[in-house]
């Protein structure tokens, strides 16, 4: 009887275990069956009768979650599907075309903007009713189409007291822009605005102006400038500037030569004085290195670094160039008496029975002259020097000027800024008052091009000759600079003391 009910248990848990093997695989199957119809469904027409395949999702979701948990409320999918009835109408195609000529026309579709409307890197006020916005616009807008600025002033007291003018634009670049083009926007009103320091906003409205092939007219509204209250001085505009000379330069880019910057730098303080400014925009070329010899300049309070690294976003010309002198040009207008425009690699030089000052106050008559320049080579150097130059700095030891003739060279300048609404990069085209070219026998710059960007040491070549010829363009022995190395090392050393003397190349 024992052995009878131990072989009846067993039967009863082999039928148990069979029963519940069969609620697994019912269980299984309905999960099965219940994931292939949720995936079918989303792959079902929507013409079937259907609100959608979201809705059938979102149902068997909640009915699931229902069933499975009382607390969790039902996720509603539909907000994540694209409704047929909200997706945007198709562009129509335009198709090529044969002319009677039996040329065959091509068909160009463009499609959504590639390029902003306007970006804004500084805005200014001129005057007690004048200011300027400077910023980039998309280069085919401005060229194929008729965009519009309109300016509008709204006092922070009384917003319903608003006055609008029409914004004039300034296209400064010469048509070098490439997707960008620089844009000045000047916004002069017929009355003054907020001089009086009450405070308030410009704002800008800015147009499409159609695209040459549609008729859309696209307007955006942006604040340009913000004044708080009283925080407006109307006398800097009619008072004696802060500086004499203040220098604006070009973006700085690559990998800089800390030593080439150092002398720069040294011999420019030199020759400016204690009444000059450089400004100096970093678009990626200010490295540790560039930076240690820049600090103690920056400490004493001759150089100002502005980080303009973001604007390699906006495909401009040449790093943004025109629009990085132009922003200079307005944000330190009232600053300077005279504003400099040259390179890094560029060196001024005036003649040693004059100064800087006596030949500005010679030219005082010219709101604008430009320079002359002596093209250096980069690489000669004298065979006496071998085994120095390391130790030489660079415009002491290149000391060969190329004097091929016929050759078209360029040109920098300088300008009183007060009389310039913009500017490019070797001269101004906007502006009132007399231009002077001819300028030899006052004031030259000597240039060294490439020897900024080269870390090692620049003579490649040493000769004894004062006059020669490498590779079909004439040199000749020109010293005028290395004569001046004595006493701006000396120089920097009074200002500096040793800390610059380990710097490298």
């Amino acid at each position: 009887m024992a052995k009878d009910r131990g072989k009846a248990g067993e039967r009863n848990v082999l039928v148990g275990v069979v029963w519940n093997c069969a609620d697994m695989k019912l269980l299984l199957s309905s999960l099965f069956l219940l994931c292939s119809l949720a995936t079918l469904i989303q792959f079902l027409p929507s013409t079937l009768g259907l609100s959608s395949s979201a809705d059938l999702r979102s149902l068997l979701y909640s009915k699931f979650s229902s069933s499975s948990s009382s607390q969790a409320p039902p996720l509603n999918l539909s907000s994540f599907s694209s409704s047929p009835s909200s997706m945007p109408t198709p562009h129509p195609l335009k198709n090529e075309e044969v002319t009677p000529e039996s040329v065959v026309k091509r068909a160009f579709n463009p499609v959504g903007s590639a390029a902003y409307l306007f970006v804004q890197m500084g805005a200014y006020r001129g005057g007690n009713n004048t200011f300027a916005v400077i910023g980039l616009a998309s280069k085919p807008l401005h060229v194929f189409a008729r965009p519009r600025f309109t300016c509008e002033w709204a006092p922070h007291d009384d917003r319903s007291a608003s006055v609008t003018a029409p914004g004039y634009k300034i296209l400064p670049d010469w048509g070098y822009g490439r997707v960008y083009t620089v844009v000045v926007v000047n916004c002069t009103f017929p009355a003054d605005v907020g001089a009086d320091g009450s405070g308030g906003r410009l704002i800008v409205r800015a147009t499409t102006g159609g695209g040459g092939d549609r008729a859309l007219d696209v307007e955006e509204r942006f604040i340009a400038l913000e004044e708080a209250p009283g925080s407006v001085n109307a006398s800097i505009f009619s008072a004696p500037p802060r500086y004499d000379y203040l220098y604006c330069g070009s973006s700085l880019y690559g990998n800089l030569s800390p030593q080439r910057v150092r002398e720069w730098m040294a011999y420019h303080v030199k020759l400016f004085g204690d009444k000059s400014h450089f400004v100096i925009h970093d678009a990626g070329g200010i490295h540790p290195g560039v930076m240690e010899v820049l600090r103690p300049w920056m400490e004493k309070g001759f150089v100002t670094l502005q980080d303009i690294r973001e604007q390699e976003r906006f495909d401009g010309y040449y790093h943004n160039q025109f629009l990085v002198v132009n922003d200079c040009l307005h944000r330190y207008r009232f600053m300077a008496k005279w504003m400099f425009f040259f390179d890094v690699d560029e060196f001024i030089y005036v003649q040693p029975k004059t100064t800087l000052e006596s030949v500005l106050a010679s030219l005082s008559g010219y709101t604008q002259f430009t320079i002359e320049q002596m093209p250096m080579s980069s690489k000669l150097c004298r065979s006496s020097d071998a085994g120095k130059t390391p130790r030489m700095w660079g415009f002491e030891k290149l000391v060969y000027r190329d004097v091929k003739r016929g050759v078209r060279r360029d040109r920098k300048y300088a300008i009183q800024p007060r009389n310039v609404f913009a500017t490019g990069v070797h001269m101004s085209q906007n502006m009132v008052g007399r231009n002077l070219h001819k300028t030899e026998g006052r004031i030259r710059y000597f240039h060294y091009h490439g020897t900024i960007a080269d870390r090692r040491y620049p003579c490649k070549v040493f000769i004894n000759d004062t006059t020669l010829t490498v590779d079909g363009t004439p040199y000749v022995f020109d010293p005028t600079l290395r004569q001046l190395a004595g006493s701006v090392k000396r120089f920097e050393l009074k200002a500096l003391g040793s800390r610059l003397q380990r710097t490298r190349q």
